[in-house]
């Protein structure tokens, strides 16, 4: 993590009682499921243009809406982050935010991007996609997730576990687009190609394809230029190994999630929570989400990290994440029952 006055982390485990987080008006408090170094510019531009401070909490997105719905009226948290829609929806579910009501935000961010009570933002974009072995798979035997279900792919498709929230939201992407049976006949179909049992994150998928475990994985888009711009050039080999497809070019588009955020309800400084939000959606803040965490802006116009660039355009799913939210928990029944573990 970058130093400075701008910026000061804290591990959720080790916050109690006497918590140095506590409600400043020259400072905002954020709760970030974002494990990502390179935010921290992001939170230094926003104190350079607004003299707020961000004080950062670090956790996974489940540890910290749970601490925020313990904290309760105590809660020192103004912003929530998650990288996954279906933890916005969770949030908001919980109780824990508040809706706001911003120009700036409304007008930046496309309607299938943000909680249709103001709820919570889309701040950036990953698409997740199939990614393959370019010596094993030519794209033209690909076209969309529906079809992973083939026979030809037996053995062969690697993608990490049912309880992962991408696979849920995708899954739940699914199932709003075919109905249950239908979904359910897709991830049979999907376990039956698996070239083996699920393990690892995306990461793991992509270098086991490039190392011949498998010739197709699952994976969101941000995770291949990573590798490509490593600093260990093994790393960039198995990069150089992989292809990008993105599927349902021809119907309602490639599966894209967000990661976003929201005022928390009980926020003691919600001006400075919405100018931060606010800032999330600049220009600026917006060409360090491209750059720095090779994700999708959320506003046009903003140029992409050469590697995620270099994929192509796509289509993607207008769904809107509330929806794919919501229908998580049956995701997860259905791919219980086929044997997705």
């Amino acid at each position: 993590m970058a130093g400075g006055t701008a910026l000061a982390t804290v591990v959720l485990g080790e916050l109690g009682k006497n918590s140095p987080v506590e409600a400043q008006t020259g400072a905002i408090n954020l709760y970030s499921a974002r494990h990502y170094d390179n935010d921290d510019a992001l939170y230094q531009g926003f104190t350079k243009k607004t003299g707020i401070k961000v004080n950062l909490v670090e956790a996974d997105a489940d540890q910290l809406i749970e601490r925020i719905k313990s904290e309760g009226a105590n809660s020192p948290a103004d912003v929530i982050i998650t990288v996954d829609g279906g933890r916005l929806w969770r949030a908001k579910q919980a109780g824990i935010l508040q809706s706001v009501s911003s120009k700036i935000l409304t007008s930046a961010i496309p309607v299938s991007l943000r909680d249709p009570e103001g709820y919570w933002f889309s701040l950036s974009r990953r698409a997740r996609v199939i990614m393959y072995n370019k010596a094993k798979v030519n794209p033209s035997q690909l076209s969309t997730y529906e079809a992973l279900t083939d026979p030809k792919w037996k053995g062969k498709i690697l993608v990490r576990s049912s309880s992962n929230i991408y696979n849920l939201s995708l899954t739940g992407s699914i199932l709003a687009a075919n109905g249950a049976q239908k979904t359910e006949a897709w991830a049979r179909g999907l376990v039956a190609n698996f070239a083996r049992p699920p393990e690892g994150n995306d990461t793991a998928q992509i270098k086991a394809v490039a190392s011949g475990v498998g010739d197709l994985a699952i994976a969101n888009t941000y995770y291949l230029p990573r590798l490509a711009e490593s600093k260990d050039p093994k790393d960039r080999e198995m990069a150089a190994k992989i292809g990008v497809f993105f599927p349902n070019q021809r119907d309602r588009g490639a599966h894209v999630n967000i990661s976003g955020g929201g005022v928390v309800k009980t926020s003691r400084n919600k001006e400075g929570a919405i100018k931060f939000l606010e800032y999330l959606v600049s220009r600026e803040a917006q060409q360090m989400f491209a750059n720095g965490g090779n994700e999708y802006p959320v506003i046009p116009g903003v140029p992409l990290d050469k590697n995620l660039a270099s994929y192509g355009q796509f289509k993607a799913d207008p769904l809107n994440p509330d929806v794919f939210g919501k229908n998580n928990a049956e995701a997860l029944k259905i791919m219980d029952r086929a044997g997705w573990k």
